[in-house]
């Protein structure tokens, strides 16, 4: 039976390696672990980001249904490389939606600029734009096809005019040995040579002159026309995230809408008859710290999310859920492991699913799953925004009941897979220096909660109060940059992944005190301004 351990209990990793079940496993269905789909002539695929290596392959079993009991656990790794594929197989319909709702989309095709950045020669500093060598004579400036005019001992006091703004038409020509006043921004006048700053000048108003007091070179402070772009330049790539700062490039590039890949849909159901919406524990029954936290991190990961379905231990509501979901995605909390009332495996079989993954060689999170629902067994089938082959219906990931165990099923499943859902490349992987030995599992990958730290005593308290207890002080220190293990860290315990940075994935064994490992970054809802609202 799946579900939550008492807060207390340490991490699950046993005292003897697991016994190989290999041999007497039930096969399971590797016939589309590859996840290659065709394309029909009406679907345009997304342009894909570099081809991941395959994985080893041996001829497949036949196909069987989803059993009960012993499984068949890919690796940490290939289970993870598995879920990018499958993303990366579906077809993606992009559409066009206006720029004020692009935020937090991914570009269904490349951002090319409409017109040169800048368009026209512009100052750069509030100042005066000049011609020639100085000193200069200090003009008004007067339209295109116009002579500036000499400003007199009068005008040049409080009522002197504001020069050149931006905004305004291209002014007239600056005549040699000219000064005019220039703001930010606005158009260079041709045969302007530069812009001479308002700190860097020195008004006679006496004598309407201008005098540079540094070195004035051609061209400074004058952005010319296509410094930063040419017309017809490709500015970010297709399957780039847009952000509020690509909204704004995009708008200064001429855009007033954006093709972009639609939000994967995803539907979350939370499973359980033990789990209570609000007040204290009582009488066995916990509080369901999953549905509060899954969806925002779903959202962070660029998905639209309905609200958590509460199924309760019910076959019939669960089948039901499955069934008539249209999302592209299904996200279930509990009930993946193979006790009485864990009935993930026995619908899946009913409803003629194809298990992809069952189990995944790493703790904490053994018993995650990667599911294709059948397209005949949806009400409408996945969005029609994204089309598989041969009728296919949407991807199931079964997280485990434990909470721990969720979040690394959520990034060792869902996260690869909805970046490619959304059109997103995989994530570049990084890798930090661990401070700390770290124990690990005698097969299994480990996943650990982390946070990122400078080297040096003064870095290292006694204790944060989340598990972080600054260690014995041998690991890489120098004030290098690293990671620290935080003790909170079994499949129960939401303590240490609250005040974690990443997860550090730990190869079977272990790791000692100064050894790279790779980080897994944590979704972060709260510094996405499209996720507005996860936490309310």
């Amino acid at each position: 039976m799946d579900r939550p351990c008492p807060a207390g209990d340490s991490e699950e990793a046993p005292r003897s390696p697991s016994p190989d079940h290999s041999a007497d496993t039930a096969p399971v269905r590797h016939d589309r672990h590859e996840c290659e789909h065709r394309y029909g002539p009406e679907h345009e695929p997304l342009p894909q980001p570099p081809h991941l290596p395959d994985l080893p392959t041996s001829p497949p079993p036949p196909p069987s249904p989803p059993t009960r009991g012993h499984r068949h656990s890919v690796s940490w790794e290939e289970a993870r490389a598995l879920a990018v594929r499958c993303g990366r197989a579906v077809a993606v319909r992009g559409g066009t939606i206006p720029l004020d709702g692009a935020l937090g989309h991914v570009l269904a095709e490349p951002l090319v600029a409409f017109t040169d950045l800048p368009s026209f020669d512009t100052s750069a500093m509030d100042g005066w734009v000049v011609s020639g060598p100085g000193p200069w004579k200090i003009r008004e400036p007067a339209g295109a096809g116009n002579k500036a005019e000499t400003v007199t001992k009068k005008s040049t006091g409080s009522g002197r005019g504001m020069g050149i703004l931006a905004g305004q038409s291209a002014p007239a020509a600056l005549a040699d040995g000219d000064a005019v006043r220039i703001a930010t921004g606005a158009r260079i006048p041709a045969d302007a040579n530069a812009v001479i700053r308002s700190e860097h000048a020195h008004v006679d108003e006496t004598r309407g002159l201008l005098h540079a007091q540094q070195r004035v070179l051609p061209g400074q402070d004058i952005r010319p026309r296509g410094q930063e772009c040419r017309a017809g330049d490709q500015l970010m790539p297709a399957g780039t995230l847009v952000t509020p700062a690509v909204l704004g490039l995009a708008a200064a590039a001429g855009y007033d809408a954006l093709a972009v890949v639609p939000r994967p849909r995803v539907d979350v159901l939370v499973l359980g008859d033990e789990l209570l919406t609000g007040g204290l524990p009582h009488d066995g029954l916990i509080r369901d710290a999953l549905g509060p936290m899954i969806g925002p991190w779903l959202r962070a990961l660029g998905a639209e999310v309905s609200a958590p379905q509460r199924l309760g231990d019910d076959a019939a509501a669960l089948r039901h859920a499955l069934t008539t979901s249209d999302a592209d995605l299904v996200v279930t909390t509990g009930g993946t492991a193979a006790g009485p009332v864990d009935h993930v495996h026995p619908v899946l079989a009913e409803i003629g699913a194809e298990l992809l993954v069952d189990g995944v060689a790493v703790r904490p999170g053994h018993p995650m799953l990667l599911a294709r629902l059948a397209q005949e067994n949806a009400a409408a089938g996945p969005s029609e925004r994204r089309s598989g082959a041969r009728g296919e219906g949407p991807y199931l990931v079964g997280l485990p009941g434990n909470p721990l165990a969720a979040v690394s099923g959520l990034l060792t499943l869902a996260e690869p897979l909805l970046r490619g859902l959304a059109g997103r490349g995989p994530q570049v992987p990084y890798r930090a220096v661990v401070r700390d030995e770290v124990h690990g599992h005698p097969q299994d990958t480990r996943l650990v909660p982390v946070v990122h730290r400078m080297g040096g005593a003064a870095d290292r308290p006694e204790s944060n109060g989340n598990g972080y207890d600054g260690g014995s002080g041998t690991g890489t220190g120098g004030g290098a940059e690293h990671v620290v293990p935080l003790r909170y860290s079994g499949p129960a315990m939401l303590r240490g992944i609250a005040a974690a940075d990443g997860l550090a994935v730990v190869p079977p064994g272990g790791v000692r005190s100064g050894t790279e490992v790779e980080i897994l970054d944590l979704p972060s809802a709260s510094a996405m301004p499209w996720s507005e609202g996860c936490f309310t």
